[in-house]
């Protein structure tokens, strides 16, 4: 996910002297903490990769009549659905696997994500935490927040902040891939559509994958782990790569053309989401492009701050931002999720 940058004076500010520096080592109860929230993280994941492969176990409560009842009738509910899927795996311990292969798919993603900022950091000599892991509740989104390590101290030259910023997508798209191709060979034919679904609609790596493989998919084709990590891999790393405050897109987008321009195309980038957040809604019934557009504007509130040297870029920085917006063009699509 998107690093936080601390400590780095504004546009406009008088830098300090630069000085050549060696990035400080995270210490045993870093480590400590780091660790203890990637393993919560790999339980919360192989749960939600558990409740993807299992069928519907809905509790059969009945639903409340008034305001009041709806305050009880949603934990309960929410405790039952969890003892349900607990309980399913217990019978049925082939669904385990599945869960574990989600996590792990998933987890390498986000891990060659936030491992790539950190070694750029490193490599800069810029301070920078672990990569910070967040769990998520049981049947929540899929069992995790993301991941972001924090910058603590000054980015100091325009291409320390490019190779910074774009290090992350770039290393999970590597990392991505094979598992997408996984994912893809591994579809089952498609069921039709009965009641109200939720249909996950596939990026435009997926669709090039499938009709390079022969292999036909669909909104609504059931998923198999390694498909749906990558799925949300993408996801995550189109988001990341809106070039919007502090994003890593963002952060290319700084480096690449200044301030001015980096303010502009993010105002631009932000009128866009909303729009298609609204098409989106009334298209598609679904909410889920409204999350992006809160995100973006709080990016937009958050100022990006000024790296001490602009030095030039380079050409092979340049090729490297093209292939990463043939990236983002991979990972996007801008209807995620149809609901029926």
């Amino acid at each position: 996910m998107a690093e936080t940058i601390q400590g780095i004076p504004r546009f406009g500010e008088a830098p300090p002297q630069r000085t050549r520096r060696v990035a400080l080592r995270p210490s045993a109860t870093e480590w400590l903490r780091h660790s203890a929230l990637f393993a919560l993280t790999i339980l919360t994941t192989t749960f939600a990769g558990i409740g993807i492969a299992a069928p519907n176990l809905e509790p059969d409560i009945p639903e409340p009549s008034s305001a009041l009842g709806w305050i009880a009738f949603i934990p309960e509910f929410y405790f039952q659905a969890v003892a349900k899927l607990i309980s399913f795996t217990i019978l049925n311990p082939h669904i385990l696997v599945q869960g574990v292969m989600f996590s792990g798919a998933l987890l390498a993603i986000l891990f060659a994500h936030e491992m790539g900022h950190y070694i750029a950091c490193r490599r800069y000599g810029v301070d920078a935490t672990l990569p910070f892991f967040i769990p998520a509740p049981p049947l929540f989104l899929a069992g995790t927040f993301g991941a972001f390590i924090k910058i603590k101290s000054p980015i100091p030259t325009r291409r320390a902040l490019f190779d910074i910023g774009l290090a992350g997508p770039l290393a999970g798209f590597i990392m991505l891939l094979p598992i997408a191709l996984i994912g893809v060979l591994n579809v089952r034919p498609p069921l039709s559509v009965t009641g109200h679904e939720i249909l996950f609609n596939d990026p435009l790596l997926f669709r090039l994958l499938s009709r390079a493989l022969g292999v036909r998919l669909e909104p609504y084709s059931p998923t198999n782990p390694c498909f749906m990590a990558a799925w949300l891999g993408l996801l995550v790393t189109s988001l990341n790569l809106m070039p919007v405050g502090q994003l890593d897109g963002g952060h290319g987008t700084f480096a690449l053309f200044g301030l001015r321009a980096h303010k502009w195309i993010g105002r631009l980038a932000f009128l866009t989401m909303g729009t298609l957040a609204v098409l989106g809604w009334v298209w598609h019934g679904s909410p889920s492009g409204f999350l992006y557009t809160v995100l973006l504007a709080v990016m937009l509130w958050v100022r990006h701050p000024q790296p001490h040297e602009m030095e030039p870029l380079g050409t092979k920085r340049i090729v490297i931002a093209v292939l990463t917006l043939l990236v983002f063009a991979l990972s996007f699509w801008p209807f995620p999720i149809t609901i029926t």
